[in-house]
């Protein structure tokens, strides 16, 4: 006679030995379709590769439209368009001193659809001095480089600054009266600009804007005395404006005549640079047909009329490989460079 409990023992080893074949079964069940989706994801992953893009590119620019780095995005985008056979969209993010545009560069899906220019101050400055959703080294996929541009101090043609000693000499007897506008505070060339009022012992007076089109725009309008970073160069051509220094290493091949910041005794390491990158985890041949494509942009006649006749900019390029290096070593650079200045602790 099988008692009640024995019945019951029973029915409790019977379902544990159930629940035990139905877990095998699931993990059985998982491994087959583990070795059956495997292939066919990456084959999925190689197919997206091959037809990328199928849709419309997004190229996010940091600044306003309409200043030199913003007028040398479209003009590349329009080339490269014919390597892709989609459309390149520029968009622009302005605000924070470029650090805006930047960080949605990073925080983007990283499946090639989005892709930027990080520009200098948010890539080799910001991240020193303020938190940032993004780390400038680890957090992109740099896909190319380009150009570089032209950065300098601009004043109004009718300025009676002649020269970049006027201005500081304008400085030092009236103190606080020179004001001056930039992309934001903490832009690379706010430092370069505070710390020649440092060394020179002169005060002068900040006036910070979303990009340096905004600045030059308010010099124009005689709102600042001076503009201090990228400018265009149909304000010059125009005679609107006057450019007294560069913020160059070197003298520019565009405007031979004027003087860099090394003439004056002022040494500052000066990356300046207009790329494309891509979140980290781009797929790296999505990334490769980006950089051929915009390689391959670089040499179209209409790209290098315009850089050249049209924009007064440099065509410099880098490859994915040489950019990520120029990069890591200038932001290292950058760091020594504030901590000397003692912006760092």
């Amino acid at each position: 006679m099988v008692t009640s409990a024995a019945r019951g023992a029973h029915r409790g080893s019977f379902a544990r030995a159930t629940e035990t074949r139905s877990r095998w079964v699931c993990v059985v069940v998982l491994l087959l379709g583990m070795v059956l989706f495997c292939p066919m994801w990456a084959y999925a992953q190689e197919e997206d590769v091959a037809r990328f893009p199928s849709r419309p590119v997004t190229y996010i620019q940091p600044y306003t439209a309409g200043v030199s780095a913003d007028l040398a995005m479209r003009v590349i985008s329009k080339e490269a368009e014919k390597f892709l056979g989609q459309p390149v969209v520029v968009v622009n993010k302005p605000g924070a001193a470029g650090a805006i545009g930047v960080a949605a560069i990073a925080t983007a899906k990283p499946d090639g659809y989005t892709i930027g220019n990080t520009g200098h101050s948010p890539i080799f400055v910001i991240p020193y001095f303020e938190k940032v959703p993004y780390h400038p080294i680890n957090d992109f996929k740099m896909v190319m480089q380009f150009a570089s541009f032209n950065q300098g101090v601009i004043v109004k043609a009718d300025s009676p600054f002649k020269t970049f000693k006027d201005l500081i000499d304008f400085a030092r007897r009236n103190p606080k009266k020179l004001t001056y506008g930039t992309a934001g505070t903490n832009s690379m060339q706010f430092i370069i600009m505070e710390q020649i009022a440092k060394r020179e012992n002169v005060q002068i007076t900040h006036i910070p804007f979303r990009a340096t089109g905004e600045a030059q725009t308010a010099l124009l309008g005689g709102h600042v005395l001076l503009a201090a970073g990228d400018f265009n160069y149909s304000v010059l051509e125009s005679k609107e404006a006057r450019l007294l220094v560069l913020f160059r290493e070197e003298r520019a091949a565009e405007y031979p005549q004027t003087p860099i910041l090394k003439d004056f005794g002022y040494d500052f390491p000066l990356p300046m640079l207009i790329t494309v990158a891509a979140p980290k985890g781009t797929p790296d041949g999505i990334a490769k047909k980006l950089e051929d494509a915009f390689t391959k942009a670089m040499k179209e006649p209409a790209f290098m009329r315009a850089m050249k006749e049209d924009l007064r900019l440099p065509i410099v390029y880098r490859g994915s490989k040489d950019l990520t290096e120029y990069i890591a070593r200038n932001y290292e650079l950058y760091g020594k460079f504030l901590k000397e200045l003692g912006l760092l602790k």
